[in-house]
């Protein structure tokens, strides 16, 4: 018999056999450890038997979901989402539960007037079980979607923010269906009392934690952070966690719930991304033997013997929510295109639904002949859901004619602005950081056109007359109908790595010659943008150091031409680009003819310096100028050294006084 060590040592080779090869795919990883709990389960290879040790082990996967989710769940964004939440995500819940009880007392009520006895299809079901199986079928998968979203940085689009509204209630509604699930499983003359006898638990826990309990963590973690051990700290994190689930499962309820209060009580203070950071390695690890659990529940005989019924509950349960889903988003005022994203995208089973039919499972609620073809139906629409989302576009684009239209007046009317312009500098996000940028580039005459995808914030900004038009930048139309092209820079405002690799290889494609800049919020991953095609990357956090630096010397009496040479080496040492604006730049009287400057020269085929290296090219003929950069014709910048060969297409940045860039351009380009 194997021992528990043996599963767990079996359980992780799986796991990361079956992430690896989903990796390789580009698939969620959720699908892996399903795939791999279907074939290590004891209804296919037998390698591992059900064990209660890692069953129980799993169950923390959900504890530490629902934890994650009490992070996340704080007051000012369900304020700022409550249409979506409220609206949208609570019709989608209580109607997707309202249909499966209506459904199932209308077939009952149509075989018992066809002579049928004993239930519905003699399987004992009643309607506390479809209130059950309405409930786990609400569920849309988190962990799939949510990852997909980001992958496709989604996150932020129109049908985005509604898939997250939808998502965000149905992890909420989890919380009552765990609470109303164990009473339905008492008779019905109990039923009403024992439901009042868990709601009044649940209420009294609730108001006991969350009254004093956000002042007493915020004190208890303040204690703990002082004493500046990383350890200490991540123990306190799993302490809260686990003994709040342990007390909300001593008080009749579940351990989910426990963990969900105990991540909105975190989410008040200050330490809650250091919490969401340390606590996410054993969140996806344990879901993911989670996720094996299922797997392996999954019973191949069942779903060879009931075939016709396991197609018909992956298959009615998936339309229905689409065009529910669908309809609603289109009743709550979204476009056509819009609604059927966001209905396939929210149209297949979710982990919770695992969770809600394996504790009605324990209450009896659900009996092995439904949970069976049930449970297989469920996975098959987990693992079809990469597929509908990878081609969603092209299927809304084929159903809905509207949505090409509406696609293409987008594009209209980002081109309309920029059609008249020229050597213009394009934004990509409309932040702070953006506006900031676009108020000085207006100071200097510069065009620029911004694209955005906040609809109020675009809104508010092209009323005030500001050129900036509604558009995803990661997509390659959105910026050729900005004039990618035409256009003399492009600037990533918003530090999103993903996204700026994204832009970054549409440029280098389509406009390798036009230089980008990118923000980013530190150095980690500046040299991963640079090899992407970045021409400068600049870290915040480094710029935020260096005001801080002067500011502080400044107040301690280092006279001001000494800081700003001082921030200005510290400038040349990470920005290249910048020296040529630095030098001599707080020396009075100086003349703006001999102030150094960039320039930047694209070689013709016919340049004379063509198939020459760069010492040969940049002698003693173009002395007092600088190389600051080389950036090749398929966009790549190279490092300026001497032995590289120059060819056609290249941008050499140099960087001297006006006289004799002048001069180094004529050289170069001489023929």
């Amino acid at each position: 018999m194997a021992s528990t060590l043996d599963l767990t040592l079996l359980y992780l080779f799986a796991a990361v056999i079956g992430v690896v090869l989903c990796r390789l795919a580009k698939l969620p990883p959720m699908l892996g450890y399903l795939a791999v709990g279907i074939v290590i389960g004891p209804n296919a290879l037998a390698l591992a038997k059900d064990s209660a040790g890692i069953e129980y082990l799993a169950e923390f996967g959900v504890v530490f979901l629902m934890f994650v989710i009490g992070l996340e769940f704080n007051l000012p964004k369900l304020r700022s989402m409550r249409s979506l939440v409220f609206g949208l995500g609570l019709s989608q819940v209580s109607l997707t539960i309202a249909a499966t009880l209506a459904g199932h007392l209308a077939l009952g009520a149509g075989l018992a007037w066809m002579g049928h006895q004993g239930g519905l299809l003699g399987w004992g079901i009643n309607w506390q079980s479809a209130v059950v199986l309405g409930g786990a079928l609400a569920m849309s998968s988190t962990a799939i979607v949510v990852k997909m979203m980001a992958d496709r940085l989604e996150l932020d689009t129109e049908h985005g923010r509604r898939v997250i509204g939808v998502l965000l209630f149905q992890d909420l509604a989890v919380v009552p269906l765990l609470v109303l699930i164990p009473a339905l499983g008492d008779s019905a003359s109990e039923l009403t009392q024992v439901l009042l006898v868990a709601f009044a638990k649940a209420a009294a826990v609730l108001v006991i934690l969350l009254a004093g309990g956000q002042k007493v963590m915020h004190t208890w973690l303040d204690l703990v952070a002082r004493r500046q051990s990383a350890e200490l700290f991540m123990m306190n994190v799993l302490l809260i966690t686990l003994g709040l689930a342990w007390l909300t499962e001593h008080f009749g309820l579940s351990l989910a719930l426990g963990a969900f209060i105990a991540g909105m009580l975190i989410a008040e203070t200050d330490y809650k991304h250091q919490v969401e950071s340390d606590i996410r390695p054993f969140h996806d690890l344990l879901l993911g033997l989670f996720f094996i659990t299922i797997g392996m529940k999954l019973d191949w005989h069942s779903l060879v013997e009931s075939w016709a019924l396991v197609l018909l509950l992956a298959t009615l349960p998936v339309l229905f929510k689409l065009g529910l889903v669908t309809t609603l988003a289109k009743l709550f005022g979204a476009p056509t295109g819009v609604a059927l994203r966001t209905g396939l995208y929210l149209a297949q089973a979710g982990e919770f639904g695992f969770v809600l039919l394996s504790l009605a499972s324990d209450h009896r609620l659900i009996p092995h002949g439904v949970e069976s073809p049930l449970l297989a139906a469920m996975v098959l629409s987990m693992l079809v859901t990469p597929f509908i989302i990878q081609y969603s576009n092209r299927i809304v684009m084929r159903v809905s004619s509207t949505d090409w239209l509406m696609q293409s007046l987008a594009m209209t009317k980002i081109a309309s602005k920029s059609i008249n312009t020229e050597r213009h500098v394009i934004i990509c996000g409309y932040g702070r950081s953006g506006q900031n940028l676009a108020r000085l580039l207006e100071q200097e005459g510069i065009p620029y056109m911004a694209l955005d995808l906040d609809p109020d914030r675009v809104q508010q900004a092209a009323a005030a007359g500001q050129n900036v038009s509604f558009g995803d930048a990661t997509r390659l139309q959105s910026l050729m109908a900005a004039g990618l092209a035409r256009a003399s820079a492009l600037v990533i405002t918003y530090p999103d790595t993903a996204s700026a690799k994204k832009i970054l290889r549409l440029v280098r494609e389509h406009a390798p010659a036009v230089p980008v800049a990118v923000r980013t919020i530190d150095d980690s991953r500046l040299d991963a943008l640079q090899a992407a095609g970045a021409t400068v990357v600049v870290p915040e956090a480094i710029e935020g150091s260096l005001m801080l630096a002067s500011q502080t010397l400044a107040l301690v009496g280092v006279p001001i031409r000494r800081v700003i040479r001082l921030v200005q080496d510290q400038r040349l040492a990470r920005y290249g680009l910048l020296r040529g604006y630095f030098h001599g730049a707080d020396d009075d009287g100086m003349d703006e003819g001999e102030l150094q400057r960039l320039a930047s020269v694209t070689l013709t085929p016919s340049a004379a310096c063509v198939g020459q290296t760069l010492g040969a090219s940049l002698g003693e003929q173009v002395s007092g100028v600088a190389l600051v950069s080389v950036r090749r014709a398929n966009g790549r910048v190279v490092p300026p050294q001497a032995e590289l060969t120059l060819e056609a297409g290249d941008t050499l940045v140099l960087s001297g006084r006006p006289q004799d860039l002048a001069r180094a351009e004529s050289l170069l380009l001489k023929g």
